[in-house]
């Protein structure tokens, strides 16, 4: 049985306080994200068995900064993508705060789905399950996970029994480390937000 799941955010990217990156392929590490990762290996104790990651290139190169420095392949997970945004990818914020919608979403994220994207349920389902799958048929491992803010998000608010719409009170910073412990009954979070020294 897997002893603990480390979830850790890809690295800061140029646009990421600018547009909404979504699932946009293009989107890479800068200079800032790759130091992020080099640094964020402290956090991530004990060290993984398994290293696994998001589609998204951004989430790629992140985890083979990691790769590279614990000496573990990567596997690619698509349980672990971003949340689809549907018309609202590669929209910049400044656009998105004009629209109702936008707002609607970020009050009652429960509900509300981007246009022709996935709600924050069905993302959360989706990444419980995975987990969940990871839980109970993989030998006593630590498994660390690479992928995005909302997905981390999503695990985090449901291990913690928090309400979709309560989304802002987890923080999920570029690099972060949160780390959920597993046992036969439960499963613990023994960590958030964590982030290494710059």
């Amino acid at each position: 049985m897997v002893k603990s799941i480390h979830l850790i955010r890809h690295g800061h990217y140029a646009l990421l306080s600018i547009t909404l990156g979504g699932r946009s392929q293009e989107l890479e590490l800068d200079d800032l994200g790759c130091r992020q990762m080099e640094h964020c290996t402290w956090a991530i104790d004990p060290p993984p068995t398994v290293l696994q990651s998001s589609p998204q290139w951004r989430a790629q190169q992140s985890a083979n900064i990691l790769a590279s420095h614990f000496r573990t392949p990567v596997e690619i997970v698509t349980a672990m993508d971003e949340i689809d945004y549907g018309d609202w990818s590669g929209r910049s914020f400044s656009v998105l705060e004009n629209d109702p919608d936008w707002a609607q979403w970020n009050a009652r994220r429960g509900t509300h789905r981007p246009p022709n994207g996935e709600s924050m349920r069905c993302l959360q389902m989706r990444v419980v399950q995975h987990i969940e799958r990871l839980r109970n048929s993989r030998a006593d491992e630590t498994i660390a996970i690479v992928s995005h803010a909302e997905p981390i998000r999503a695990a985090l608010l449901y291990y913690s029994r928090i309400r979709l719409d309560d989304f802002l009170t987890i923080e999920v910073d570029p690099a972060s480390v949160s780390t959920l412990l597993l046992c036969a009954g439960e499963v613990r979070i023994a960590a958030i937000n964590q982030r290494g020294p710059m």
